[in-house]
């Protein structure tokens, strides 16, 4: 069941009329889901891409080659062109990107610690919002931790 934020969220979609879709790295298409489960997202929810592994993001997003091993997978430069490459293909007024890390591994460092999570997110009239955060938590936890943060930010802007 979604969280009051992203209820909330939701139902402020449906009232504006605005459509969102997501490409998801680290939450791995949860975010999606979650936004799947209110009543009547069917009116807003486009749909969404779950692109784990940097070939996908290379090969379907068409991040240049090099940026990711510049950056790396879970960085906002990959987070930012994420969110405005599938925004190009998806007729949505709202497309969020979001990567990070959930566990330990990757890309993981002292100054981008288990529990990173970037997010951005493109709107109407081009408009584009970028946010780091930095999470406690099991990986579920970090996971659903993003998700709300993502639909407070969207209520936020919108």
């Amino acid at each position: 069941m979604a969280s009051d934020k992203v209820t909330a969220c939701c139902q402020a979609l449906i009232e504006k009329n605005l459509t969102v879709t997501f490409v998801e790295s680290a939450s791995a298409g949860k975010m999606c889901y979650e936004f799947s489960t209110v009543l009547n997202s069917g009116w807003v929810l486009i749909g969404g891409m779950v692109c784990y592994h940097v070939s996908m993001k290379e090969d379907l997003l068409q991040i240049p080659w090099g940026t990711i091993e510049k950056y790396s997978a879970e960085s906002a430069p990959v987070t930012e062109l994420m969110a405005q490459n599938f925004h190009r293909y998806m007729q949505s007024d709202i497309c969020v990107a979001l990567t990070g890390l959930t566990t330990p591994g990757g890309s993981e460092s002292s100054s981008k610690p288990v529990g990173t999570i970037f997010v951005h997110i493109v709107f109407p009239e081009k408009k584009q919002v970028a946010k780091r955060y930095e999470f406690n938590g099991n990986a579920e936890s970090i996971v659903d931790q993003a998700i709300d943060a993502v639909a407070a930010l969207i209520l936020k802007e919108i």
